[in-house]
Order: C-alpha cells, then sequence, then structure tokens
C-alpha cells in the first residue's frame, strides 16, 4: 500500500541523533544566554522588563538570532 507524497520513514537512528542534536542546541542557547548575562555590566532582566530598554531587547534578540544561525550550520553539517 502506498501512501503517496505524504509517507515518512522514521528510523531510531534518526529519532535519536535528532534528540541528541535538539538537547545540545538548547545546552548552547542556555549557555550562551548565561555568558550574555555575566558580561553584561548591568542586569539584563531589570533592563529589558522594568526600564522597557528598547535597544537592548533588539541586540538579545539579534544574539539569540545569531546563535540559532551557528547551531543550524553545525548540525547541518
Amino acid at each position: 500500500m502506498s501512501l503517496g507524497v505524504l509517507a515518512v520513514v522514521v528510523s531510531l537512528d534518526n529519532l535519536v541523533a535528532s534528540l541528541v542534536y535538539s538537547l545540545v542546541g538548547l545546552a548552547v542557547f542556555v549557555a550562551g544566554l548565561f555568558i550574555f548575562r555575566l558580561i553584561m555590566p548591568f542586569d539584563v532582566h531589570k533592563e529589558i522588563e522594568v526600564d522597557q530598554n528598547t535597544a537592548l531587547g533588539i541586540v538579545m534578540g539579534s544574539f539569540i538570532i545569531g546563535l540559532a544561525i551557528i547551531v543550524a550550520a553545525a548540525i547541518s553539517g
């Protein structure tokens, strides 16, 4: 029985690799955000939420996007 174009073949090796890459990617994000907060000379949480510092929000968002591009490039080879 043919399922056509929507058929998905899932092997155990691919599933395990996806889980490992997901966990490694999340660990890199957590470490990156922790380092970002450490190197800033002020409290990032206070600046963004209390003082409504839009510029810091843009910088932090840019950092997250840049980190995501690096992790995606590392995963895809």
